[in-house]
C-alpha cells in the first residue's frame, strides 16, 4: 500500500497498526468459491462462499472471521450444520480429525460499515457510481467470511452478480461474463490460480473503459479509466510498461500472477493498494501532461507493482516484519524512478527522505523497523534506506541473489526479517548482525552515514554540501559563493535546492537571471522563495503564468494578485479557464479571487459563487471539496447548501478529510449567529448528519 501524497511532495503520514488476528493453525483452508451480489441502494452485500479445507491436527471447532453478518445457511459437506455467530466470527463446533478434507458453504448478508465503499449512488449524477473495496490488513471479513490471519493463504475464485451494466474488476483472469436473462443481471467470473492472503481480495464496479498493453515477458496489463478521462490515459499511465519490465528484470523473479490491472477510483483512502493482480489507486493521479510535472502516478505505480512480489508473493509473518512489504516496495519504486528519470532524481530523493527521517528521530520520535507500531515514515523511507545500505554492503550480485533466493524460498508463503537476513548472509557470505542493529533495531536514523553515502555516489549532492559548508555561518557570502559557482552547476535539482535554501538572500539581479535562463523547477523555486515580488521582477514573475506547471501558476497567480492590486483584473483574465491539478487548485483559487476582486466581472459574480459552492458537493473528490470549503470559509460565504454539504462531509470515510471538515464547522459555529443557521437546517439533514450535530452541539 502507498500512503497518499499531494503535490508536489507533501506526505500525509498514515500510521498503520496491525493487531494479531486469531490463528487457526490446525486447519488449512485451500480454496474459496465466492459469489457476491452488491445491493448499492441498500449498501449491502448478499453472498455465498464455499471453502475447501484440510484438517492438519484433531480440532474441536473451526471458524471464519465475519463482522456483523447474518447467515441464512451454513453447510458442512453439503449438509446443514449448527453454528455460532458472535458478530465477529462464525464458528462450527464439531470434532474434525487429522487428515480429513471438508467443505464449508455459507450464505450470508453483510452491511459493511467499512471496507466496501458505495459512491455516487444517491447524488443524482448519472454515470459516476462506483463500488470498491479496501481490505488492507484484516478487513476483507467485513464483506466476505474469510480469514484475517495473513498466514492463511488460499486460492480464491470470485464471481459477481450485478444488475447494473457496469464493469466489474477483481483478482485473477476474467474467465466469463454472462447475461442472466431471467434476472436481467450480469455474472462476472474471475479465476485465480495461486493462493493469497484474504486481505488482498478486492473488487471494483463502475463505469470504466480500459487500455490493454503487454509486458516484455508477455504478461497482460489492463489500464482502466473513466470514459471522461480518455485523453489523460497516456500521461496517467506513462512509463507503465517500462516500470513492469524493469522490475521483472531487476528483481529477477518472473511476475507471479496471471495478469495485472490498475483501476483509479473516487475518494480512495490512500494513494494506492496492491490487491493481488488488481491495484486500486486514487483518481487524483489521473492527470494531463501539464499536471504530470507536478504530480504523477509513476512512483505509486512502481510501488504497488513491487508489492506483487513483496507482500503478495511473499507475505510478512506479522506486523513486526512489515519492512518486508513497505520498505521493499518503496525501495524498488525508487529504483524504477531512477531507471526513468536518472540517478540525480534517485539520490536527491534519498537525501530528502534522509533529512525527514533525521528530523523525525532527532525530535525523539525515532522508531525501529522491527517495531510493529512504527509509522509510515519509518516503514517506507527508513525501510528503503536500509535496503540501499544493505545493497552497498553486500554488493550488487549478492544482493540480487539473496532477493531471488528469498522470493523463491518463500513464494506463496509467509516470511520473517530473520529469514530474509539469513538468505542475504548465505548469498554474500557475510555476517550482517551489525547491519541489523544499526538499520533495523535502532530507533535513530544514522544521517551522517547516509550523507557520506550520498556524497560518494552523487556529485551534485557533494557539491551542494560543499557550497553549504562555505555559506553556513556566513549569510553575507551567499551571493558571492553562488555567483561564483552557478555557471558550473549542471544539475537542476541542485540549483532548485540552493534556491530554496538561499533564494531569500539573493539580489534581484541574480533572481532575474534565474527566471530568464533556468528550467521550470528552478524558476518555480525562485518564485516560491520571494516574500514579496519586487517591482523590477514583476515582468519575470508574470511570465511564470505561462509555465507548464499548475503548482507554479497557482502560486504565482496568488502572489501577483496580492502584490500588485492595480493589475488584478489582468491576471484573472490571463488565467480564466485553467482548471489545474485533479483537485482543481487553479480554478478554485481563481473563483475565490474573482469573487473578492470588487471591480472584476461584476455581472458574473453570482455564477462564480454558484460554481465555487457546487464544488462542495459529494459528487466531487474530497480534495476538491476541502479546498472549496476552505476558500468559502475564508471569505465568509457559506450558504445553506454548502453548510449541508459541510455537515455531510463530517461523516466522510476518509479520516483526514472528515477531521478537516469538522474543524471548519467548529470554527464556523464559534461566530455569532451561525449556531442558529445550522440549527435551522436540522430538519433537512439525514439521520447520520443529525446524530453528528447532536453530539457536536451537546444535545
Amino acid at each position: 500500500m502507498y500512503r497518499m501524497k499531494s503535490c508536489p511532495l507533501i506526505v500525509f503520514f498514515l500510521f498503520i497498526q496491525f493487531t494479531f488476528p486469531q490463528v487457526q493453525d490446525k486447519v488449512d483452508f485451500i480454496h474459496a468459491e465466492v459469489l457476491v451480489e452488491p445491493i448499492p441502494q441498500e449498501r449491502k452485500i448478499v453472498g455465498n462462499v464455499t471453502y475447501k479445507f484440510e484438517v492438519l491436527k484433531d480440532v474441536d471447532s473451526i471458524f471464519l472471521d465475519a463482522h456483523a453478518m447474518e447467515f441464512s445457511s451454513v453447510l458442512l459437506d453439503a449438509k446443514e450444520t449448527t453454528f455460532r455467530n458472535t458478530g465477529e466470527a462464525v464458528i462450527v463446533d464439531k470434532k474434525f480429525k487429522n487428515g480429513q478434507e471438508h467443505t464449508l458453504a455459507l450464505a450470508y448478508t453483510a452491511h459493511p460499515k467499512q471496507t466496501v465503499y458505495f459512491l455516487g449512488w444517491d447524488d443524482g449524477v448519472e454515470g459516476n457510481e462506483q463500488i470498491w473495496t479496501q481490505g488492507q490488513g484484516k478487513y476483507t471479513s467485513h464483506w466476505l467470511p474469510s480469514l484475517d490471519d495473513m498466514t492463511e493463504k488460499l486460492e480464491f475464485d470470485l464471481n459477481f452478480l450485478f444488475k447494473e451494466n457496469y464493469r466489474v474488476i477483481s483478482n485473477g483472469r476474467l474467465a466469463k461474463k454472462d447475461t442472466l436473462q431471467e434476472t436481467n443481471a450480469f455474472l462476472w467470473k474471475y479465476d485465480m490460480q495461486k493462493p493469497m492472503s484474504s486481505y488482498l481480495v478486492a473488487f471494483i464496479m463502475g463505469n470504466f473503459d480500459k487500455k490493454r498493453i503487454q509486458s516484455g515477458s508477455g504478461v497482460p496489463i489492463e489500464l482502466y479509466y473513466e470514459p471522461k478521462d480518455s485523453l489523460k490515459v497516456e500521461p496517467t499511465y506513462r512509463h507503465t510498461q517500462q516500470i513492469f519490465d524493469f522490475l521483472e528484470k531487476e528483481i529477477g523473479v518472473p511476475y507471479p500472477w496471471q495478469n495485472y490491472k490498475q483501476v483509479p477510483v473516487q475518494d480512495f483512502l490512500y494513494a494506492g493498494m496492491e490487491n493481488t493482480g488488481a491495484t486500486i489507486f486514487s483518481n487524483t493521479f489521473v492527470v494531463d501532461s501539464i499536471a504530470f510535472f507536478d504530480k504523477n502516478y509513476v512512483n505509486v505505480n512502481a510501488h504497488e507493482l513491487a508489492h506483487q512480489w513483496f507482500g503478495n508473493l511473499v507475505t510478512e509473518q506479522s506486523g513486526e516484519h512489515h519492512w518486508l512489504h513497505e520498505g521493499f516496495a518503496t525501495y524498488y519504486a525508487y529504483l524504477a524512478e531512477k531507471d526513468i528519470f536518472g540517478g540525480d532524481h534517485f539520490y536527491w530523493r534519498l537525501l530528502e527522505t534522509a533529512e525527514a527521517l533525521a528530523n523525525f528521530s532527532g525530535d525523539g520520535n525515532g522508531e525501529a523497523l522491527t517495531n510493529s507500531n512504527a509509522g509510515s515514515l519509518t516503514f517506507y523511507e527508513k525501510g528503503a534506506w536500509a535496503l540501499v545500505i544493505l545493497r552497498e554492503r553486500v554488493g550488487e550480485e549478492s544482493f540480487r541473489t539473496g532477493i531471488q533466493n528469498f522470493l523463491t524460498q518463500y513464494a506463496f508463503k509467509n516470511a520473517t526479517i530473520p529469514e530474509f537476513i539469513w538468505e542475504m548472509e548465505k548469498a554474500s557470505g557475510m555476517n550482517l548482525s551489525d547491519f541489523e542493529v544499526v538499520w533495523l533495531q535502532e530507533s535513530e536514523f544514522p544521517l551522517d552515514v547516509a550523507k557520506s553515502f550520498l556524497r560518494t555516489k552523487n556529485s551534485s549532492i557533494d557539491t551542494y554540501f560543499t557550497i553549504k559548508e562555505k555559506i553556513d555561518g556566513h549569510p553575507q557570502t551567499v551571493e558571492t559563493v553562488l555567483d561564483g559557482e552557478w555557471d558550473n552547476l549542471s544539475s537542476d535539482l541542485l540549483k532548485h535546492r540552493l534556491i530554496l535554501d538561499f533564494g531569500d538572500k539573493l539580489p534581484e539581479q541574480f533572481l532575474q537571471r534565474v527566471f530568464m535562463e533556468e528550467g521550470l523547477k528552478v524558476r518555480q523555486a525562485a518564485a516560491m522563495t520571494l516574500k514579496k515580488i519586487p517591482v523590477a521582477l514583476r515582468p519575470n514573475v508574470e511570465q511564470l503564468l505561462n509555465d507548464p506547471s499548475y503548482v507554479t501558476i497557482e502560486s504565482v497567480l496568488y502572489r501577483l494578485w496580492t502584490d500588485f492590486p492595480l493589475h488584478r483584473n489582468v491576471y484573472l483574465e490571463k488565467t480564466d479557464g485553467i482548471i489545474g491539478l485533479p483537485n482543481k487548485n487553479v480554478r478554485l483559487l481563481w473563483l475565490t479571487l474573482a469573487l473578492i476582486t470588487p471591480d472584476y466581472d461584476i455581472e458574473k459574480k453570482s455564477t462564480y459563487f454558484e460554481e465555487l459552492s457546487a464544488y462542495t458537493s459529494p459528487q466531487y473528490h474530497f480534495e476538491v471539496r476541502l479546498l472549496a470549503f476552505q476558500y468559502l470559509g475564508n471569505i465568509g460565504a457559506f450558504n445553506d447548501d454548502t453548510l449541508k454539504n459541510l455537515i455531510e462531509a463530517c461523516g466522510h470515510h476518509v479520516w483526514h478529510f472528515k477531521k478537516s471538515c469538522r474543524k471548519i464547522l467548529e470554527e464556523f459555529l464559534r461566530e455569532e449567529g451561525n449556531l442558529d443557521r445550522v440549527e435551522a437546517l436540522y430538519g433537512s439533514l439525514g439521520s447520520e448528519e443529525r446524530a453528528y450535530l447532536d453530539k457536536t452541539l451537546g444535545k
